[in-house]
C-alpha cells in the first residue's frame, strides 16, 4: 500500500511541476527541473532529517525515470499541457496529501516524536513546491499571503496521528489525512482562504 501512495505521491507532484513549467513558459529543461524538484525535494529533505539511506528516489530509480518521462512529454505537448493548466490546483492538493501522510507516517517509523512527526509530514509535502517556487524566481507561497498549504498539511498529518492513536486501522487513518489534507486545500484553493500578512502600522502614535 506504501508502495503504491508513493507512486501516487510522485506521479501527482510530477504532473503538478509539468503544469506549473507549462504556465511559466519554461522550455524543456525547465519542465524537468521543475518536475525533479517539486516530486523529490520535500522527501529528499525528510530522509536526509530522518537519517533514511538511500534517499527514496534514489532506492526506486523507476520514480525518476518517470518523472523524466512525464516532464519529457509535457514539453513537447505543449498543447496538452496548456489545456490541462487550469487544473493546476489538482494534482499539486493531491502530492500535498499524499506526500504529507507519508512523511509522517516514515517519521513516526523512525521514532520521532508525534510533534516531530507532523513536521516532517509538512516538510515532505511542501517543500518540493518551496523548491519549485524558487526555481521560478517567486517568493515561495508558503511563506507569503496565498491559500492556506502547510495548515492544510498540518492538519492531515494530526488526523492521520490521532486516528492511529484511537486504533483505526492503518488504511483508513492513511485515507483519512490524505483525504483532508487534498480537500482542505482544494476548498482554500477556491474560497482564497488564507493568513493576512504581517505589516507594520503605519499609524502615527
Amino acid at each position: 500500500m506504501l508502495t503504491a501512495i508513493e507512486y501516487a505521491a510522485v506521479i501527482s507532484s510530477a504532473l503538478y511541476g509539468v503544469l506549473l513549467a507549462a504556465r511559466k513558459e519554461l522550455d524543456v529543461i525547465g519542465s524537468i527541473t521543475l518536475a525533479f524538484a517539486i516530486a523529490f525535494g520535500g522527501g529528499t529533505l525528510r530522509d536526509l532529517f530522518l537519517d533514511r539511506h538511500p534517499l527514496f528516489w534514489i532506492a526506486n530509480v523507476h520514480y525518476s525515470q518517470i518523472v523524466f518521462v512525464l516532464a519529457a512529454l509535457g514539453a513537447f505537448l505543449p498543447r496538452l499541457t496548456h489545456r490541462l493548466e487550469p487544473y493546476l490546483a489538482l494534482p499539486d492538493a493531491l502530492g500535498l496529501g499524499l506526500f504529507s501522510v507519508l512523511g509522517t507516517l516514515f517519521a513516526v517509523e523512525a521514532g520521532a516524536p508525534l510533534f516531530v512527526a507532523s513536521l516532517m509530514g509538512v516538510v515532505t509535502g511542501t517543500f518540493g513546491g518551496v523548491i519549485g517556487d524558487v526555481i521560478c524566481n517567486e517568493i515561495p507561497r508558503l511563506f507569503r499571503p496565498s491559500p492556506l498549504y502547510a495548515t492544510c498539511s498540518f492538519l492531515g498529518a494530526w488526523l492521520y496521528l490521532i486516528l492511529i492513536r484511537c486504533a483505526v486501522p492503518t488504511g483508513w487513518a492513511i485515507t483519512g489525512g490524505i483525504a483532508v489534507t487534498v480537500i482542505l486545500r482544494l476548498i482554500a484553493v477556491r474560497r482564497g482562504w488564507s493568513f493576512p500578512a504581517a505589516r507594520l502600522s503605519t499609524d502615527s502614535p
